[in-house]
């Protein structure tokens, strides 16, 4: 059962300044010119709490952490954040284009509390393996802050969309945030704040299973943090927003591979052990690898790869079923490459990149020894795996857009 609470959110007031300049992408998704530039924006921006600057004199008692405390702290006793004066939910929507298309989508969330849940109790259902990392450097900030931040992205499933005829009835009126962030999305908020309203959106909800589709990091985190704090108020409940996986607005974009830096790398010997195992055809130019991943029959194995010193482009195909991200993992990493999973976990030798051509740009100007080109996954491939209890790798999926940092902040103790 998905057990959904209203909650007295904080949110940035009239005289924090514009939203556009004090709301953030998702921490693990601001690079260094990207943090630079919101602190450039303002001294309230929430990068200076989520993605603080580390410094060389930091100590125990001075660091990125004990900074982000203060900040939020600061925020609250100037006015710089405001309470919410009751409880409610609140309709978030995105309005969006496609990149690299001109097709445009409406994205339509819920944000609520939700429980904290063991993933065993069968409520909460995950996609993907996570890092070690981020989720050490989310729980210091969680410790020091006792807030949430961004909403976790969360998916059930409502054929009928009753859930989204409600949000629509709350998007009808003025919004109390409208912005657009840097890549064109436009985001809006309203607040549900009838009782009636509420519970009949609870109602909805309580027989759904709930998928994450972003955010397993700091979900994982929260339940860490709750079972440090079993007598925290409000340590067994996180900030989510809630999407049906049957509305039309969602999308998903693939996130390709990188590899640099392995020893003794050789692309031909690479090349002649996959061939053992794959389908191996060499084409001209990127485009012909992108109408080949395009022309892949769903459901069988295809994906692209270049390589270091070589100028053509390969598809990788497999006579068997299964999903490309999971191959390329178990099979071709593990096995041609010989990447271990700790390796993967750890982020050795891979990065994650969006964008096709950005991701085969990488083996010609930045020295990656290979880069590996996915097909986008459907959300119902997504579902399938979690709900019969499996995993995919790390960064399977890319929902795209982001939901935005700060667009709602819950302090864990209220």
């Amino acid at each position: 059962m998905a057990r959904i609470h209203p909650f007295r959110a904080w949110r940035f007031a009239p005289a924090a300044g514009d939203p556009s300049n004090l709301l953030t992408q998702p921490y693990d998704k601001i690079s260094p010119e990207m943090q630079e530039r919101y602190f450039s924006l303002s001294p309230y921006n929430l990068a200076h709490v989520i993605r603080g600057r580390s410094l060389p004199s930091d100590s125990d008692a001075d660091n990125v952490y004990t900074r982000a405390a203060a900040h939020l702290n600061d925020w609250i006793a100037s006015g710089i954040l405001a309470r919410e004066p009751e409880p409610a939910l609140f309709a978030y929507f995105q309005k969006f284009q496609e990149p690299e298309s001109s097709r445009t989508y409406l994205r339509k969330g819920l944000i609520a509390l939700g429980e904290v849940e063991d993933y065993s109790r069968g409520t909460v259902y995950r996609h993907e393996l996570t890092h070690s990392g981020p989720k050490r450097d989310r729980l210091e900030l969680l410790r020091h802050t006792r807030a949430h931040f961004g909403q976790l992205f969360m998916l059930y499933d409502d054929p009928l969309l009753e859930v989204d005829a409600l949000l629509d009835r709350a998007a009808s009126g003025a919004p109390l945030t409208r912005l657009h962030d840097e890549y064109g999305a436009e985001h809006s908020l309203w607040p549900i704040r009838d009782p009636a309203e509420i519970e009949r959106i609870r109602l909805l909800l309580a027989p759904h299973k709930l998928l994450i589709a972003d955010g397993h990091h700091r979900y994982e985190t929260a339940i860490a943090f709750r079972d440090e704090n079993p007598g925290l108020a409000g340590a067994h409940r996180v900030m989510m927003t809630l999407v049906n996986m049957s509305s039309p607005g969602l999308l998903i974009l693939p996130t390709h591979r990188v590899v640099a830096g392995l020893p003794d790398f050789d692309a031909s010997r690479v090349l002649s052990r996959a061939s053992e195992v794959f389908q191996v055809e060499e084409l001209p130019s990127l485009d012909a690898l992108r109408a080949r991943l395009d022309s892949a029959p769903s459901g069988r194995v295809c994906f692209g790869g270049l390589f270091q010193g070589h100028s053509g482009c390969f598809a990788f195909a497999a006579g068997s079923d299964g999903l490309d991200v999971a191959v390329l993992h178990d099979v071709f990493l593990a096995r041609v490459l010989g990447l271990s999973p700790d390796a993967v976990r750890d982020e050795r030798h891979i990065r994650y990149i969006r964008g096709f051509q950005v991701a085969a740009e990488q083996v010609a100007a930045s020295g990656a020894q290979a880069a590996f080109l996915l097909r986008p996954l459907q959300v119902r491939q997504v579902a399938d795996v979690a709900f019969a209890g499996g995993v995919m790798p790390q960064k399977s999926t890319d929902f795209y857009p982001k939901l935005l940092s700060g667009m709602t902040i819950y302090r864990l103790e209220e």
